[in-house]
């Protein structure tokens, strides 16, 4: 496929997921789409290389979805990148905080901004995303309504910005993951390079299995950042993991507790090795 210069995110244009594209791809052109699963189906498709995708948030937890379709696609993590979230609020021009009835933002956008929320009495109305929630009340018109969202979103749709980061805690960052649909091979060029391995399994049905699976990263000093599951195909018995672990499959203790998981395992898949960023390990 012909390279495009593009990189999809899931929103519109003044999105969070537009800023992190727009501050790790300078030189790229921003792609929003209506849905994650559609961002993905963009990379997929060749209309885009890259997309930037968001995860988990520090406040919220994990992003819904993600964790679903990541393992269901053909595409690698190749990046990863942390952003301070802040939110600001913001009205039609000219509007007073007393006018205020209702405030719209993406879900977990709401859940980090309860605090003046509450003090205030608004109703919290759940919008797609951020940046749609400001585009919704440019459009509407309607001097009730504000919107939580990124500053750039303010400038793009012509809205007042009433009050600045409120969000509940200042220690709010998302972590996104940059996918590609070619597995990008990355080799350790020094030794105090920090890389993430992401994969997903599924292990056997043997008593202890996961206890077995795990033992590995244990014995061999292996430190293991996050492990999720979630039930797949709609049964409570066949369940999926989630991991990301601190080191290359390079590495040799890396590559003996991935030989000790493969054993425990029905199934084990590499979804990305990578470079840390800058900001893990300091949050």
């Amino acid at each position: 496929m012909a390279p495009t210069n593009k990189i999809s995110f899931q929103g519109d244009y003044g999105a969070n997921s537009d800023m992190a594209c727009r501050d790790m791809f300078p030189n790229m052109e921003p792609l929003p789409c209506p849905t994650f699963e559609d961002a993905f189906v963009a990379l997929e498709t060749g209309e885009v290389d890259l997309a930037m995708i968001p995860i988990e948030n520090t406040l919220a937890g994990r992003v819904a979805d993600i964790h679903y379709l990541l393992p269901l696609s053909r595409l690698h993590i190749v990046g990863e990148y942390f952003m301070p979230i802040r939110f600001q609020l913001m009205v039609l021009p000219g509007v007073k905080l007393d006018e205020i009835r209702t405030v719209h933002s993406h879900i977990h956008a709401l859940g980090q901004c309860r605090k003046i929320i509450r003090s205030h009495g608004w109703k919290a109305v759940v919008a797609g995303d951020t940046a749609g929630a400001a585009k919704l009340v440019s459009e509407k018109g309607d001097r009730t309504m504000a919107a939580l969202a990124p500053r750039l979103a303010a400038s793009l749709y012509g809205l007042d910005i009433l009050a600045e980061n409120v969000e509940d805690s200042e220690n709010n960052v998302t972590r996104f993951v940059v996918l590609s649909r070619d597995e990008d091979d990355q080799k350790r060029t020094a030794a105090d390079e920090q890389f993430i391995t992401t994969f997903v399994f599924n292990v056997r049905n043997l008593p202890a299995a996961l206890y077995k699976a795990m033992g590995g990263f244990a014995t061999n000093g292996v430190n293991m950042t996050k492990l999720e599951s979630y039930q797949i195909g709609g049964k409570f018995t066949a369940t999926q993991f989630y991991a990301d672990i601190e080191g290359h499959p390079d590495d040799a203790p890396v590559r003996r507790a991935l030989e000790e998981l493969r054993f425990f395992s029905e199934k084990v898949r590499i979804l990305g090795v990578y470079k840390a960023h800058a900001m893990r390990g300091k949050l």
